[in-house]
């Protein structure tokens, strides 16, 4: 069988968040090598251009821009958004990939709980303003990055102690807020259906990266360190889902929204996670905290 020729993306604009390393970095790459016009975003300034120069030298492309945003702040959020639609007039892709995991409590800088402030919030305000750019670039397309992590909520999202101020464990905390963008991308692709946006969900694999390395997690650190290289996939390796999803003109891709998809291929996710009603009701109390914010 012949080998399907690489997509070309070029005239394409991606924005990845959490560019700055691991398997954000890595989907940068393979979405730069394919011709797009690649917006990376990260928090620090330094560790983002160190990034993007990376991804200049390792592609050749010219087309690498870097964006500040802090997925832990809407002010961040609504200044990011308000310069990309500024700056660029289409939407191709949008990879909300960033995420961090931490074992003591900590809140965002709009007072919710960081997990889920950064994990989901943060990406469902960053996509709200984003989102009639992104239809009136259709087809255009939403890859969500969750996790297996998120069948660790087996109970569901605790509606009543969203922001875990009762009971609160790293893990758990974690994957709660890996269900929510399970459940975002399940609502999301409801909600854009008809529109030419497709929407799906991404399990990256267990990725040997720094996340959770820099100070977020003691174990979880400490996890990687020791074992990273025997037991994990490289971020490269973790990346090709999502740049799959990005860039794939094949039917079984191009056309798909709503799933949950891992190591190049649709999976079922949870019974949590295909529950549209809990999907439903995740939306609008997102809306809701965002607007209590404001």
């Amino acid at each position: 069988m012949a080998r399907q020729a690489a997509p070309d993306l070029t005239g394409s604009v991606v924005i990845v968040t959490g560019a700055n390393a691991g398997i954000g970095k890595e989907t940068a790459v393979g979405l730069a090598a394919l011709g797009a016009t690649v917006v990376m975003t990260a928090r620090t300034r330094s560790k983002g251009e160190e990034a993007m120069a990376e991804v200049v030298r390792r592609t050749g492309s010219s087309s690498v821009v870097l964006g500040d945003l802090d997925l832990g702040s809407f002010a961040s959020i609504r200044a990011f958004a308000a310069w990309f639609l500024d700056s660029f007039d289409r939407l191709d892709v949008l990879v909300n990939n960033a995420g961090l995991i931490t074992d003591t409590r900590r809140e965002t800088a709009d007072g919710f709980e960081e997990m889920f402030g950064v994990n989901h919030l943060g990406h469902f305000l960053l996509t709200d303003l984003l989102r009639e750019r992104l239809v009136a670039s259709a087809p255009a397309r939403v890859v969500v990055v969750s996790s297996f992590a998120h069948r660790w909520a087996v109970g569901g999202l605790p509606r009543a102690d969203l922001q875990s101020t009762r009971s609160f464990s790293g893990f758990s905390t974690y994957g709660r807020s890996k269900l929510a963008n399970a459940l975002f991308a399940l609502e999301l692709a409801r909600r854009l259906e008809g529109t030419g946006v497709t929407v799906n969900a991404v399990h990256p694999g267990s990725i040997n990266s720094h996340f959770g390395a820099d100070g977020d997690t003691g174990v979880l650190a400490w996890f990687i360190k020791v074992f990273g290289r025997i037991v994990l996939r490289s971020p490269e390796a973790g990346a090709r889902t999502s740049v799959l999803l990005a860039s794939s003109v094949e039917p079984r891709v191009a056309g798909s929204t709503g799933g949950y998809w891992s190591h190049g291929r649709r999976w079922r996710p949870s019974r949590q996670a295909r529950d549209q009603e809990q999907a439903r009701w995740l939306w609008e109390e997102s809306e809701r905290l965002v607007a209590s914010a404001s």
